[in-house]
């Protein structure tokens, strides 16, 4: 009986290493795949397939379904690890014993990172190319088996379901945005394009997730006339503050009537008329959603050629008014001419931190103190004193978020001007929430 039992146990054994070895070919060839993928974009899968590159056709195919493809081969490629890891530790300890068993593990470890991980990834990295259009074929048919792809997909779900807010919606890809931003950071530090350069091709990537909310002025700031107005007395506005344009009120903010041009009451005027109401002179205004993308805003002002438009909220009021200029700045950064006000948009503050209006996005701040600012149903970082203060500040009231502490300035009435700030020390004292009128 023991020959027989020592034959059995030495096939398994031959076996097991077999499956151990193959294990290892795939995981490398996966890992192949996985880094060449990530570096062909899908135009460029494209031009393969137009050059009538052999595979080319299919790795468009792949390259157009990441979500499927990525998400497949990185399960696929962990299992197959973690399995030969298993085999590995299994076999050295039926043949080596407790002390052989670590010393495989050992080596397989260095095995897998060399062989499994390095090697195939370094190669994949230097002619993308080459092994993409390889490796397609049997990457689609990979993806194609749907019990590894849905087990990847539950998985993801599982992710989502443990980092809740932060979870990753299809798989662990990089979106080709990702992708092209990372390209511009490696071209500045490399000196291939300036920092500015750099800076635009974000704000154009961003461009196009901007709703007009965000880059409006705001109803508090606007500049409007009512339209019992003489042409005469509205002409003193539009010296007052150098507009060409400004909506004429009804009966109120949630009443606009229209617009009223400087150059028609310039007309009027030279033509007598500078005791007509201005509501005689108005032309037609455009209404926009607050929601509205900005891209699609910008096309609309080119097409239908005006400069102008009212933002109305949910309810159908108010909430502001978009110009052509608060969208090219959205792209190109502020645009300031002789007239203006140089008011800084970030001031530093001494022992670090920054001091801000209250109406810059949470987005450029976040960027600025490389933070991470609590998010929610507000644009901006004064919208974030608001929400966390919960009522109209005092000036120099403050409140702490993880990390930072943030102190309302300049307050005019129930707006805040400026909003400093700065990082908490380890020691600090929570806010104190009081205003200038408190004692002590």
């Amino acid at each position: 009986m023991a020959p027989a039992v020592l034959a059995t146990s030495g096939a398994v054994g031959a076996w097991t290493l077999v499956a151990i070895v193959v294990l290892l070919a795939l995981a490398a060839l996966l890992a192949a795949a996985e880094a060449a993928l990530a570096r062909i974009t899908r135009p460029r899968a494209e031009d393969l397939a137009a050059e009538g590159r052999r595979h080319g056709d299919v790795l468009a195919d792949v390259v157009r379904r990441p979500e499927q493809t990525i998400t497949t081969l990185v399960f696929l490629r962990i299992a197959c690890q973690l399995v030969q890891a298993t085999l590995v530790g299994a076999l050295a300890n039926d043949v080596l014993g407790p002390v052989g068993t670590g010393v495989a593990i050992a080596l397989d470890v260095a095995v897998v990172f060399v062989l499994a991980e390095t090697a195939p990834k370094t190669w994949a990295v230097l002619d993308p190319e080459r092994v993409a259009l390889a490796v397609a074929r049997p990457v689609r048919a990979v993806a194609a088996v749907a019990p590894l792809r849905w087990a990847a997909r539950a998985l993801i779900g599982l992710t989502n379901v443990v980092l809740p807010g932060k979870g990753l919606k299809h798989g662990p890809f990089v979106s080709s945005d990702d992708e092209l931003l990372a390209v511009a950071e490696i071209g500045v530090e490399e000196g291939v394009i300036e920092e500015e350069e750099r800076a635009l091709i974000e704000s154009i990537i961003t461009f196009g997730d901007t709703i007009v909310r965000e880059v409006m002025v705001p109803r508090p700031d606007m500049v409007t006339v009512s339209a019992q107005f003489r042409v005469a007395d509205v002409m003193e506005v539009f010296l007052l503050n150098g507009y060409s344009r400004m909506p004429v009120c009804g009966d109120g903010l949630d009443d606009i009537m229209g617009l009223a041009y400087a150059k028609d009451l310039m007309g009027a005027e030279r033509d007598g008329k500078q005791g007509v109401p201005v509501r005689e002179l108005v032309r037609p205004a455009r209404f926009v959603p607050e929601t509205k993308r900005v891209p699609d805003m910008l096309r609309e002002m080119q097409r239908d050629k005006f400069h102008m438009a009212i933002v109305v909220d949910e309810y159908g009021g108010t909430a502001g008014l978009v110009t052509l200029e608060d969208l090219i700045e959205e792209l190109v950064g502020e645009i300031t001419d002789e007239f203006d006000i140089d008011d800084p948009i970030v001031e530093p503050v001494p022992g670090g931190g920054i001091r801000v209006h209250a109406r810059t996005p949470l987005d450029e701040v976040n960027e600025l103190l490389g933070a991470r600012l609590p998010d929610g149903d507000w644009d901006t970082v004064g919208g974030l004193v608001y929400d966390r203060i919960g009522h109209v500040p005092l000036e120099g009231e403050s409140v702490d978020v993880p990390g930072w502490r943030l102190t309302a300035q300049r307050i005019q009435g129930r707006r805040i001007g400026r909003v400093s700030i700065v990082p908490l020390g380890e020691g600090d004292p929570p806010a104190p929430a009081r205003g200038r009128g408190d004692a002590g």
